[in-house]
């Protein structure tokens, strides 16, 4: 798990959930699913407060929900896949500022491996990404351990910012 000291204090208080953002391929809309479930624990003890472009409401711009979310966030969670990095959107755009925060100290970007994708050389690729050694989630025998490892990886990262 990447060291959480370079991120800059924050002035709320230990007891506000921190906010995490999903980037991802809507191709990959399962998995991110699936992923939520496994961090809704902590969501209901108030660690985090997740959130993904699917709660955008009807009527709202997409385009300034996105942003704000992504601007708002600690935590931001890239779901690799090739869905993700063949998406101009996901790439070129959430990527792109997430990793622009994450060098400013404003938020920690932590890449997840959801399928075999050749993702070394991407801006991300020196990042600590879950599950352990990287390995894709689709490869494990029991996807759930694998959610579970991300989710506990994530879990130890949210008490680090906490304290």
């Amino acid at each position: 798990m990447p060291s959480t000291t370079f991120i800059k204090p924050n002035s709320s208080n230990v007891d506000t959930p921190i906010e995490l953002f999903f980037s991802y391929s809507h191709k990959d809309e399962d998995m991110r699913d699936q992923l939520a479930n496994h961090l809704s624990l902590m969501q209901k003890q108030g660690l985090i407060k997740a959130w993904h472009d699917r709660e955008i409401t009807a009527g709202r711009e997409w385009e300034g929900e996105i942003d704000q979310n992504l601007n708002n966030a600690k935590i931001i969670l890239l779901l690799i896949s090739a869905n993700f990095l063949a998406s101009n959107y996901c790439y070129d755009i959430e990527m792109k500022r997430a990793m622009e925060r994450h060098e400013k100290k404003e938020a920690c970007v932590v890449p997840i491996i959801l399928k075999s994708v050749d993702w070394s050389d991407a801006p991300f690729g020196r990042l600590q990404a879950l599950p352990k050694d990287a390995k894709p989630i689709d490869l494990w025998t029991n996807q759930d351990e694998a959610f579970k490892n991300v989710t506990l990886g994530i879990k130890q990262l949210v008490k680090q910012l906490k304290s």
